[in-house]
């Protein structure tokens, strides 16, 4: 809890003004005066220190920026997220899952890659190792091993930790489970602005039909 003007219990305080200015060591009552004389707070902001530090302010206006920087930190704080993959995962799941975590990845969170083992597989935990590993290779362009495959129990996991923003390259950008590559949408205009060149049999049929039926009626 923050302590503000008379509620300071020390006897002596060291105070320091909104612009960091030293004013030294002083009773509490002197400081407190201080403060009301240009309108502002004394606000004690290092209690445990010897003596206490307190900060001459606008008490109102401190609190507002301390609530400020705790969302922003709350908001940046690092999660982990998880994506659960299986012995037999396919590659359309494999890929949809590599591009969600690289989603994961680019937003500053750390990435828990589980392998569950079930029945008859168990006999083969060794593959668990392979798939972890094929994704730490996929996704070193994105992400460092924060710890390595570990086998616990029935399955194998692992953590990997987002690289820094300006080394990070995704690989795993998706359409439907497919990687699409940079040109494929350029491709796809082009192929769409070849076909509207092209009449359809329908419309080169109607055209045809009445042609004839100008000529009959002449």
């Amino acid at each position: 809890m923050t302590r503000v003007n008379d509620r300071i219990r020390a006897p002596r305080v060291r105070v320091v003004t909104a612009d960091g200015q030293q004013l030294g060591v002083m009773s509490s009552r002197e400081a407190l005066a201080k403060a009301q004389s240009i309108g502002l707070d004394l606000v004690e902001i290092a209690g445990q220190a010897d003596p206490p530090v307190c900060k001459i302010i606008d008490y109102g206006k401190y609190k507002y920026e301390q609530s400020k920087l705790k969302k922003q930190k709350s908001k940046s704080a690092t999660k982990m997220k998880e994506v659960k993959f299986r012995v037999g995962t396919d590659q359309h799941d494999y890929n949809i899952k590599l591009g969600r975590a690289e989603g994961f990845l680019d937003g500053n969170h750390k990435v828990r890659f589980v392998l569950q083992f079930r029945g008859r597989e168990n006999a083969h935990k060794d593959l668990g190792f392979v798939v972890l590993n094929r994704i730490i290779e996929d996704l070193k362009s994105m992400a460092a091993v924060d710890q390595p495959p570990k086998l616990n129990g029935r399955a194998v996991a692992m953590i990997l930790s987002p690289l820094p923003s300006h080394q990070r390259k995704r690989k795993f950008q998706l359409f439907h489970g497919e990687l699409l590559e940079e040109d494929d949408d350029h491709d796809d205009e082009e192929e769409e602005d070849f076909d509207d060149d092209i009449p359809d049999d329908d419309e080169e049929s109607e055209t045809e039909s009445s042609e004839e039926e100008e000529e009959e009626r002449a």
